[in-house]
């Protein structure tokens, strides 16, 4: 179509169509813009280019001008916002579903005060709950977690941001994501085909390949994924150094080697965040850039014990080995040194954790989110940080009637009010609280900022959080155009390539412990025999609990595609054994209402080992304790008992290597955490390792179709006399188990069919730390 530049008189050819009640315009030399034919509004011209009227007063301010910078725009509009504007920015939603579902562990929802089922609206349609935290509190950054499928995410974030587009200053929604890109294991992967979402390892598999630039290809697709499911945040990646082996959330970071994971955390971030070219060069931000929110300052993987901060009786990180500095070594060494042009990781989520002894006053001790030590000083001030930081979820919440119940985690400040810790995370250097949906503790916590220093002062402070936070909403593009094209998010998302990357990655994950005689790679056809796995009744997240089931451990289908799945030991030339490493759920990990009802303090170990741990190493003093739900500070679980609900996994290898006799055993052994293998190994003739890989990878990697690659990215400890004594804050610190075959499981090792692998890898990490 053709518009006449009303100033100079020229003519330019704007390309414009219209799709599902979305109007999209092209500025020639400039941004396309989209929005929505309900929200009221126009299009306002000036210097022959055209520009969204957000705030529809008719003229082309600072803000709506995407010629100006970021940090202009940004400054700007923070200048026009009412305080309670700001606030409703502060807010990060809790978890959204889509479609939203009556009743569950983050509120209930309805669609015209009717439940879903119930209602007869869309998938695609927004709950009242939604419309009312987008109008009345200004929310505008939404955490997805489930949703019905691509194109129901692609509906609901057109609807999303259209409602978000017609009211106030028209500030877009900024939607984010933990991980989603995990492993379905039983499906198949074919060439050709797409899927749901391309599949790639967890984070310690990934870093498994010891190979930063896949981890810069798997953000780079991850992100085309992303944004066209409307996504412009990621909340990852999780790079907090597990030097811890117990700990519940090991699995979700790259490992326990500074090195390697800052090198990782560089590579994620660049590739999330940076929008490249046709040709594959970097633009820096731009409308395929995703924001990468790092986690956890400064630092989560060093709980006492290994327990979790998730819960009250994992709040303490310790430092035992005086090694508290090194664990920023990922933050300042890896995502603040980004290289796509980028700079940094726009925004940074602290951790749950009290960091005991490092928050530079006693009485100031807190959960780190609290601390102006630990966000003002470490962070702000000796990093320079400018970018968001944002609060885990629900620290401003009550905590539960007991220490092990899923609530609030306001540690160290449970004696405040809800608004109290709201005045206090703002003072200490946040921007953001995650999982609240409510303005009102937020516009609270202003007015006790404006009777302490003055409504000029406080108004500056919220308008330098407003800057931050707006700015990772300019940079993506989204005041430009959040809308997406529904039938190229379908075509998008889980394209055969994207899903082919994804499986290359899973093969490299995987680590070859042993290879007794050479006995891999099999050939095509074997006779293999997979014995049934027993999977435990457990307890899993908010108490939700998973039933008893025996059943194959893999999908024998896939498996009879590459092998002859028999049925009996007698008929087999070998066994296919599939188990996982000890399990601790964090719902059950380091604390028994059991051994509390005994009389006990509650405290029990955490174990790497199936069969029952007694943990007579231990501590006799916790390093540090003490709440207002308990009448006591030593959190010490010395001499008591430790089983792992799954020690049934290690009776399925030793009756299997029984019955099979002289014949090949072979562990498949799916860890998320290191674990004691020391109690099978002997009897196993091989041992393959994998963090989270489809079923047919495993298969591929078994007959040969590829080789191993994979490298540990962390200690096998040879019993848990060594996981008792070592420091939770010291990387690399464990006695190695060492098996009959003469190899060392330490980080680093692994083996190809020619033997224990030595390369650029090996010598750039192992043992550089």
């Amino acid at each position: 179509m053709k518009m006449k530049n009303m100033k100079s008189g020229k003519e330019q050819t704007r390309n414009e169509y219209m799709a599902d009640g979305i109007r999209l315009v092209r500025n020639e030399g400039g941004a396309t813009l989209g929005l929505s034919t309900d929200s009221g509004v126009k299009l306002i011209e000036a210097d022959g280019f055209l520009f969204k009227d957000l705030n529809r007063d008719g003229k082309l301010d600072k803000y709506e001008d995407w010629r100006l910078s970021a940090r202009e725009r940004a400054e700007d509009l923070a200048g026009r916002m009412t305080v309670e504007q700001i606030a409703g920015l502060m807010l990060y939603s809790a978890h959204q579903m889509v479609p939203a579902m009556p009743m569950g562990p983050f509120g209930a929802a309805t669609y015209g005060g009717k439940s879903f089922p119930e209602s007869g609206a869309a998938p695609s349609d927004l709950s009242d709950q939604q419309m009312a935290f987008l109008e009345k509190d200004n929310l505008r950054h939404v955490l997805v977690t489930r949703v019905k499928d691509n194109e129901t995410a692609a509906r609901w974030n057109n609807k999303l941001q259209a409602f978000a587009e017609g009211i106030g200053l028209g500030i877009p929604a900024n939607n984010s994501s933990d991980p989603r890109h995990g492993i379905d294991a039983t499906k198949e992967f074919n060439m050709g085909a797409g899927g749901t979402i391309s599949m790639w390892p967890e984070e310690i598999g990934l870093a498994a390949t010891f190979d930063p630039a896949l981890v810069r290809k798997f953000g780079e697709t991850a992100a085309r994924e992303y944004r066209a499911l409307g996504i412009a945040t990621a909340l990852s990646p999780q790079i907090d150094l597990a030097t811890d082996p117990r700990w519940g959330r090991f699995n979700g970071t790259f490992g326990e080697h500074p090195g390697l994971a800052a090198d990782m955390a560089r590579a994620y971030c660049d590739g999330f965040q940076t929008t490249l070219d046709e040709e594959g060069k970097s633009l820096g931000w731009g409308a395929g850039s995703v924001n990468a929110m790092v986690k956890h300052w400064p630092g989560g993987g060093t709980g006492e014990g290994g327990r979790d901060a998730h819960f009250n009786y994992g709040k303490y990180a310790v430092y035992p080995g005086g090694n508290f500095k090194q664990h920023m070594v990922p933050f300042t060494e890896g995502a603040f040194k980004l290289e796509g042009g980028t700079g940094c990781a726009s925004a940074v989520m602290p951790y749950y954790t009290v960091s005991a002894g490092q928050d530079g006053a006693a009485d100031e001790e807190a959960g780190n989110a609290y601390s102006r030590h630990i966000i003002g000083k470490l962070l702000r001030e000796d990093q320079s940080y400018e970018g968001v930081v944002c609060t885990d979820w629900g620290v401003t919440g009550n905590e539960g009637p007991d220490v092990d119940t899923f609530s609030g985690k306001c540690w160290g400040a449970e004696t405040l009010t809800i608004a109290e810790r709201h005045y206090r995370i703002l003072m200490a250097g946040v921007d953001q609280f995650g999982g609240n949906n409510d303005a009102g503790p937020v516009l609270e916590a202003y007015r006790m900022g404006v009777a302490e220093h003055g409504e000029p002062w406080m108004r500056k402070r919220f308008e330098q959080s407003a800057v931050r936070l707006l700015m990772n909403i300019f940079r993506v593009g989204l005041f430009e155009n959040p809308y997406l094209d529904v039938a190229g998010t379908v075509e998008i998302v889980g394209r055969s390539d994207f899903m082919s990357e994804g499986y290359k990655a899973q093969l490299k994950s995987i680590v070859l412990l042993k290879n007794r005689h050479g006995i891999l790679p099999l050939a095509k056809g074997t006779k293999v025999y997979i014995p049934e796995r027993h999977t435990p009744a457990m307890k899993g997240w908010f108490g939700m609990g998973t039933p008893e089931r025996t059943a194959p451990p893999v999908s024998l289908e896939i498996a009879g595609r590459t092998f002859t799945v028999v049925g009996t030991p007698g008929e087999a030339e070998c066994a296919l054994v599939f188990i996982r490493g000890p399990i601790n759920p964090m719902m059950q990990a380091g604390y028994s209402r059991e051994d509390r009802a005994a009389g006990g303090n509650g405290y029990v170990p955490i174990s790497l080992r199936y069969r029952p741990y007694t943990a007579d190493l231990a501590r006799e003093t916790s390093l540090a304790g003490g709440d207002p739900l308990e009448g006591f500070a030593n959190r010490s679980y010395r001499g008591k008992t430790g089983c792992t609900p799954n020690e049934s996994d290690l009776d399925l290898v030793l009756d299997t290597r029984r019955v099979m006799g002289d014949k090949p055993v072979l562990v498949m052994l799916h860890l998320e955490r290191p674990a004691i293998v020391a109690e099978f190994e002997p009897v196993a003739d091989a041992l393959v390792v994998s963090f989270g890989v489809q079923d047919q990878a495993l298969f591929d990697m078994l007959s040969g179709v590829a080789e191993p690659s994979g490298l540990l990215p962390i200690q096998i400890p040879d019993g848990m006399t060594t996981v008792e004594t070592q420091c939770e804050d010291l990387p690399l610190d464990m006695t190695c188990h060492c098996d009959l075959e003469g190899n060392a499981y330490d980080f680093g090792f692994g083996l190809s069919w020619s033997g224990v692998i030595r390369d650029e890898r090996t010598a750039r990490y192992v043992r550089h730390v």
